[in-house]
């Protein structure tokens, strides 16, 4: 409990020290951070979804649209399945990878035209 609070405390000195000075590295790279939002798709589609994790994988969408269904359901679908559906190795590796970080939340399709 203790040790909780002092390095939430020690943390929070280190905070307060860098945004003291205006020419710290840590003050530049929290603003840019906060600044810039990532544009992401709000309904994605398998289409969408093979074409953001790229690689070739976009090849397969048709064959995926056909036998999957939608991305509700390929989020679903174990490696067996891809792999009769005749899915090479390297790409069923890939969709199940970001499959996973797309179903924790840790990745998203971005938007094709990002304006600046």
């Amino acid at each position: 409990m203790a040790l909780a609070s002092l390095s939430k405390r020690i943390g929070t000195d280190i905070l307060a020290s860098y945004s003291l000075n205006p020419y710290s590295p840590l003050r530049n790279i929290i603003s840019r951070s906060i600044s810039k939002q990532p544009r992401y798709l709000k309904e994605v589609g398998l289409p969408d979804f093979l074409k953001a994790v790229g690689n070739g994988v976009e090849a397969h969408g048709e064959k995926l649209a056909n036998e999957v269904g939608d991305l509700q359901k390929l989020l679903e679908t174990r490696t067996m399945t891809l792999k009769k559906l005749g899915i090479p190795c390297k790409h069923r590796k890939l969709i199940l990878r970001f499959t996973q970080k797309y179903r924790l939340g840790l990745w998203r399709p971005r938007t094709v035209d990002l304006q600046k």
